[in-house]
């Protein structure tokens, strides 16, 4: 028996709307991604603002105090450490002719030629430069895109802030009546886990920024400071940026002294293992509740989409998604426990 399909007009008119509906989020992707990171950040100032706002403070300035207070210290941190990394920068030119001999022979034998004497790498460099010099005009455009694109962020950011319960809002209007309170309570506990794990990530990189300082200073390592803003900015980023800052330190720790290089490799890997299975623990109480896989999948995506922010910014997004996926999943399992 032949089978007919039977499209009616309905159908029909609900697909176009969808296929019209897709290509205009496709079309506005990028302004997309700079909401969501403007909404990730709202949510992270949310308890501080909701902090002041209890202690009777007037929203709106309890806005500005939070926002002011980050930028303030931000502020600060760069400007303290600014002179001694200038510093550091200078004796490392100074030095780097040294350097240049030690690591010279072991570069040759990878089959690196401009690396043959100092002559032949500043030929290179400056070929280099050249062949760059036609990028610049796109490179700044980057920076200034980047500027703006962290300026268009922040300003959503506050304009989210401002406006109380935004979000809580947008949900019930676009569930139905009967999941409003789930959703609900969901959301609640995100803000939570996503509040709680950038606070925690901050907080240990400092740590660990301080305590990478503080054994530099002790072994009488040069560039501290550089080595311990590396430390505590790539601690930020889980798994990968440790491993990164590690190499960068007991590598240009080795070109001054082999031996140093082997304490500050043995005292590094001591801070990464206070600082994952002590400090981390500790004030995360596993707020995200994230397997490690996840962390890295997020890590990739939101760093191959967006860059550096986006390896950092995706993982609450991801946790966000992975919260909603979870409950849905717990959800179904208990429905059809009473069913069966």
């Amino acid at each position: 028996m032949e089978k007919i399909l039977d499209i009616s007009w309905n159908t029909i008119l609900k697909i176009a709307i969808a296929a019209v509906a897709f290509y205009f989020i496709f079309q506005i992707r990028d302004i997309l991604i700079l909401f969501v990171f403007a909404l990730i950040i709202s949510i992270l100032f949310n308890p501080a603002i909701g902090f002041l706002v209890r202690r009777k403070i007037p929203r709106i300035l309890a806005i500005i105090i939070a926002y002011s207070f980050l930028f303030g210290v931000a502020g600060l941190l760069m400007y303290s450490a600014a002179l001694p990394f200038i510093n550091e920068i200078q004796l490392f030119s100074q030095l780097f002719p040294q350097y240049f001999e030690k690591a010279a022979p072991i570069l040759q034998m990878l089959g690196l030629a401009a690396f043959e004497n100092f002559d032949s790498f500043n030929a290179a460099l400056q070929d280099w430069l050249l062949s760059a010099s036609s990028n610049i005009a796109s490179a700044i455009g980057s920076i200034f895109g980047g500027i703006f694109n962290t300026f268009t962020i922040f300003s959503i950011a506050i304009f989210l802030s401002l406006e109380e319960k935004v979000v809580e809002k947008t949900l019930s209007l676009l569930f139905p009546k009967k999941y409003e309170a789930h959703v609900l309570v969901i959301w609640q506990k995100v803000q939570f886990k996503i509040a709680g794990w950038f606070g925690t990530r901050i907080i240990s990189s400092v740590l660990v920024a301080l305590m990478t300082f503080s054994a530099c200073k002790i072994l009488a390592v040069k560039y501290a400071v550089s080595f311990a803003i590396l430390a505590g900015v790539t601690n930020i980023v889980p798994l990968v940026g440790p491993l990164i800052a590690g190499a960068v330190i007991v590598l240009f720790t080795l070109l001054d002294s082999w031996a140093k290089s082997l304490f500050i490799l043995v005292v590094f890997i001591l801070i990464q293992q206070i600082e994952g299975n002590i400090i981390t623990p500790i004030l995360t109480k596993k707020f995200i509740g994230m397997a490690p896989v996840l962390v890295l999948l997020a890590l990739l995506v939101g760093g191959q989409l967006w860059g550096v922010l986006g390896a950092i910014l995706a993982i609450p997004l991801f946790g966000i998604l992975f919260e909603f996926i979870k409950e849905f999943l717990k959800k179904k399992r208990d429905e059809d426990a009473v069913v069966l």
